[in-house]
């Protein structure tokens, strides 16, 4: 199978899982009204669990970048770091969206736009280096 069909294939069912998640996720994001400033939340949760996988996909698409072609193992870490920055942009666009105050409510729409600029960092690391590793295979 070839890694074009392979992405097609992971794109289209994450979408559908996330096409049949997104409402329970958008009725779990709600929040109450009287949050403080240092309650973990749903959205504060997610924000800080997307963040975290968008940094591994950047520090995994850093270095397969970064590596030698000569030594291998570029296409998967290429994928790693696609997957990873695409699962991180689409939990941050979630929250971000669930969100219904600004910044300090507890709704995590800062972490959630945090989330939106690494995952798309990660996803550019990660096409870097697949378009790299697919130039030195042949």
């Amino acid at each position: 199978m070839s890694v074009r069909r392979l992405l097609a294939a992971a794109a289209a069912g994450l979408l559908g899982v996330l096409g049949l998640a997104a409402p329970a996720a958008a009725h779990m994001l709600v929040q109450p009204a009287d949050v403080s400033a240092y309650t973990m939340t749903a959205g504060r949760f997610w924000s800080l669990v997307a963040v975290l996988l968008g940094l591994a996909g950047v520090l995994i698409g850093g270095v397969t970048l970064a590596r030698s072609p000569r030594t291998g193992g570029g296409r998967r870490g290429a994928i790693m770091a696609l997957l990873a920055g695409l699962t991180c942009t689409i939990i941050g666009g979630l929250v971000v969206a669930a969100a219904n105050g600004g910044p300090g409510t507890g709704y995590g729409i800062v972490g959630g736009f945090l989330d939106l600029v690494i995952g798309a960092i990660a996803m550019v690391l990660g096409g870097l280096a697949l378009a790299r590793s697919r130039r030195n295979v042949s």
